[in-house]
């Protein structure tokens, strides 16, 4: 029994668990109502209803948990969208409530966006002082917050007002500081917002070009963009400009675009505004019936939605068709109706354009006397839209935002060479890391080689104790014990040309990295001296592969390895891999070897000897010295020289050089070396019938010779090799 109660009560338990949770689910919280608020924002520009939609959500839900900002921000997009459709009463009623729960939250942000767009409906209903008090309610409060994008928004809002009422002149005012902080910080749609604007103030200024320069800036940035009313904004304006310049086809084109956009809306002020242009259009294009349907629906609208600047934009457009119809009698009563609407909204391009109109209906009926009073109304009207004052200050403004646009351009370049520098240090740590990585890899290398050398030595200790022992028993060498210990007194020696000849590389890469680590050098510099460094380390690695072929053929058998092979090749390729080394140190490095001169010898033994004596002399030159690399044949013997005109040497340090180890000296730019170099030199010319000296004088120069066996000599000991494939490969290696 007790444990049927357990399982109850734990089923109970499970049960009013699950029932909270799917409770606390259908619970909305502020995130939610937040995020469904900005979604209906974003949706006005190109689907109002569905603003209104989540609009009235989002009520309903701020409602339900009393989120006071959400139920004001509701308010305001469910009045935006009234307004927009003409509900002005139902507007108003919303924005008033919105405007309480702000302040009761202190909200300055939705206050001032409420402000504005309570503004903004009052200007539709031409009812401009009250439009203003909240515009600069909205003004005071946005220059508190410092929030510029909103103080950019204020500022055309109220650029806005005073066109609507006529001031172009201090609409310009607003429009061009809203404009300069846009610019200033990339503000893309509100820049294009403010060049349809400007463009607005140059077509009521019937400065056509430079208003269709500004349309087509603003429409560049709109496409692509869901913000269908500015497309369909700007495409209306763009229509209204071809229908003054009387390019009516191309004007039809342009209006049906904005049409088709208000239609999608329902935007009752827009359909009502390209109803009367197309109007317009078709009856100056004398298709009068289709005029009167248009220009009969926009009014119709505009009357029912209170928007009284399409009423009076519509009653011009009809006296308009029955002047050109020279239905006067039928004209008169819109033309009259046309100006007291223009007379109450104030725009001066209304009331020039109501005044021309009544001045052709009075004209028309013979009522010559106001028919000429009006007409200067209408001229007036026309110079108060060009007076100079807007005139000189849309020059000047232009002046200051082309020089704004410079300073951005240059702020924007200064921005890519910054990332440049940092995508150049980027590369560069790539650079030095490859670097790096190679060292690493050639210190492995010369770690194993030395381990080697050790287990090497270490095995020669043991071969000539053991040598000692059979010394001793035997009393004689034998053949192969002699063998043996030349072997490994070659061994010594190559093992010291290893470690000399791979210095210079490793001298190189060392000078490379001090140079990038105290940034002596550029980006580009670095880039054109890698290949150059590569080449060395290529050149060391073809070397040490030279010098294992000749180990190799030394303890087979000398004989073995020589040949007959060109002075000129092996002396060619030495002096090409030297010349940079040569340039870099201004030095000039020449090769004046005869195509013909053929030696018999160990070519790899010859390589290694030229390439010494080379990089001795490059070791011991200065800027504007010369280095000549020479031969010649002298009887059955190969003379190789290689003079140079740099540091040169006393006597007596010349008469020791090939018969002990010498301290090495430091090169003209600090270069060091291990004094052993040329006793290999000796040792490998003297293993090839040959023999090698020197001439010096200090301060002039020295000449380094050798004399090695012609390859047009034979004797039974050095026979001549034909095969001469076999040749040109051992002298590439």
């Amino acid at each position: 029994m007790t444990l049927r109660y357990l399982v109850i009560i734990q089923l109970f338990f499970v049960a009013l668990l699950s029932s909270l949770t799917a409770l606390a689910s259908t619970i909305p919280d502020t995130s939610t109502i937040n995020h469904l608020n900005k979604k209906a924002a974003a949706f006005f520009t190109s689907d109002p209803d569905s603003t209104y939609y989540y609009a009235e959500k989002n009520i309903t839900l701020s409602r339900k948990i009393n989120y006071q900002k959400g139920l004001a921000d509701g308010l305001v997009l469910e009045a935006h969208v009234d307004y927009f459709k003409g509900k002005s009463a139902e507007a108003i009623e919303n924005f008033d409530k919105a405007i309480v729960i702000y302040k009761q939250q202190k909200d300055q942000s939705g206050l001032s966006a409420c402000y504005i767009l309570y503004g903004k409906m009052f200007t539709l209903l031409a009812n401009y002082s009250t439009a203003m008090d909240y515009m600069n309610k909205a003004l005071s409060i946005d220059k508190q917050i410092g929030d510029e994008r909103i103080l950019t928004d204020c500022y055309k809002n109220i650029g806005i007002v005073y066109f609507s009422e006529g001031k172009l002149s201090k609409s310009l005012d607003f429009y061009y500081e809203a404009l300069f902080i846009a610019v200033k910080n990339h503000y893309k749609i509100p820049s294009a917002e403010l060049y349809n604007d400007i463009g607005v103030i140059l077509q009521n200024m019937e400065v056509y070009p430079n208003a269709l320069e500004y349309f087509k800036k603003s429409i560049a940035i709109f496409e692509g963009t869901n913000n269908l009313q500015a497309l369909g904004t700007i495409n209306e304006n763009i229509g209204e400009v071809l229908l003054a310049q009387a390019d009516y086809n191309t004007a039809i084109e342009y209006l049906n675009k904005a049409n088709k956009i208000a239609k999608k809306q329902n935007d009752k002020d827009g359909l009502s505004s390209v109803y009367t242009d197309l109007g317009l259009c078709y009856a100056n294009m004398r298709q009068f019936d289709k005029a009167a349907r248009y220009l009969d629906t926009s009014l119709r609208i505009g009357i029912k939605y209170k928007i009284v600047y399409n009423q009076a934009y519509a009653m011009i457009g009809f006296s308009t068709m029955y002047n050109l119809e020279k239905e006067y009698k039928k004209a008169y009563p819109y033309a009259v109706q046309g100006e007291q609407l223009a007379i109450k909204l104030g725009n001066l391009s209304i009331r020039s354009n109501a005044a021309l109109q009544l001045s052709k209906t009075l004209a028309g009926l013979g009522n010559t006397s106001e028919a000429y009073r009006l007409l200067n109304e209408y001229i007036d009207s026309k110079n108060g839209l060009k007076n100079n004052e807007s005139i000189q200050k849309l020059t000047s403004y232009n002046f200051e935002l082309s020089f704004s646009v410079k300073q951005r351009l240059l702020a924007q370049q200064a921005h890519d060479r910054e990332l440049l520098y940092r995508e150049n240090t980027r590369f560069e740590r790539l650079t030095n890391l490859i670097f790096l990585i190679i060292i690493i890899a050639m210190v492995i290398i010369s770690g194993i080689y030395y381990m080697q050398k050790r287990k090497q030595l270490k095995i020669n200790r043991l071969l000539k104790n053991k040598n000692i022992v059979v010394i001793k028993q035997k009393g004689h060498l034998d053949e192969q014990t002699i063998k043996l210990n030349e072997l490994n007194t070659l061994k010594d020696r190559l093992i010291a040309i290893l470690a000399h000849d791979l210095r210079a590389p490793l001298s190189t890469l060392r000078g490379l990295f001090d140079l990038l680590q105290d940034e002596s050098i550029s980006h580009q510099e670095l880039l054109d001296m890698i290949p150059s460094v590569l080449k060395k380390l290529e050149y060391t690695s073809d070397f040490l592969d030279t010098l294992l072929f000749w180990i190799n053929s030394q303890m087979d058998n000398f004989d073995k390895s020589v040949k007959s092979f060109s002075v000129k090749k092996v002396c060619a390729l030495e002096v090409e891999s030297h010349h940079e080394q040569a340039a870099q140190k201004g030095i000039s490095l020449i090769e004046h070897v005869p195509n013909k001169i053929t030696a018999l010898a160990d070519p790899n033994s010859v390589r290694i000897v030229v390439r010494n004596l080379i990089t001795n002399a490059i070791k011991f030159s200065t800027t504007n010295d010369v280095i000549e690399v020479s031969a010649k044949q002298e009887d059955q013997h190969i003379i190789i020289s290689i003079r140079d005109t740099g540091m040169g040497m006393t006597t007596e340090r010349s008469e020791k050089l090939f018969k002990t180890k010498v301290d090495s000296k430091t090169g003209t730019h600090n270069e060091s070396g291990t004094g052993m170099g040329l006793l290999f030199c000796k040792d490998l010319i003297e293993k090839c019938n040959g023999e090698i000296w020197v001439s010096s004088q200090q301060g002039v120069g020295s000449e380094f010779s050798f004399r090695i066996p012609s390859g047009v000599h034979k004797d039974k000991n050095h026979p001549v090799s034909t095969d001469k494939p076999e040749m040109e490969a051992v002298i590439k290696q």
